[in-house]
C-alpha cells in the first residue's frame, strides 16, 4: 500500500533508455501484481523520449508534472496533475516531458488467443 502517491519515495533514478534527451532519468516503484494486472508509481525527469505498448495496456493519472505527448498519427495532447488517459496496446508516441512527471499507472497484460 502506498499512503501517499504524491510524496513516497520511489527509489533510485537510473538513465531513461529510449531517451534522446542526455541525462533523463526514470524510477518505478511496483505497489501491486497479480493475474495480469501491475500498479504503482512511475516518476521521469524532463527531456525527451519515446514510448510504445507492447503487449500490454496502459492507464495512466497523472499526480505531479506537466508533459507532451505526440501520437504516431501526429497529434499532440498536454498532461498534468489530474490527467486521466489510456495508453492501448500496440501505442506509440513520444513525450516531452516539461517538468519532473509523476504518474500512478496500472498496466494490464493482454493475453494471446
Amino acid at each position: 500500500m502506498i499512503s501517499d502517491a504524491t510524496t513516497v519515495y520511489p527509489g533510485e533514478h537510473v538513465t531513461k533508455a529510449t531517451s534522446v534527451t542526455p541525462g533523463q532519468t526514470e524510477v518505478s516503484l511496483r505497489a501491486w501484481e497479480g493475474q495480469g494486472i501491475r500498479t504503482g508509481i512511475w516518476e521521469v525527469t524532463p527531456g525527451t523520449f519515446s514510448s510504445t505498448r507492447d503487449g500490454y495496456d496502459e492507464i495512466c493519472q497523472i499526480i505531479s508534472g506537466t508533459a507532451t505527448i505526440s501520437e504516431a498519427d501526429g497529434s499532440t495532447f498536454e498532461i498534468g496533475p489530474g490527467s486521466l488517459f489510456v495508453t492501448p496496446a500496440g501505442w506509440e508516441g513520444t513525450w516531452t516531458v516539461h517538468e519532473t512527471l509523476r504518474k500512478m499507472w496500472v498496466v494490464a497484460d493482454i493475453k494471446a488467443d
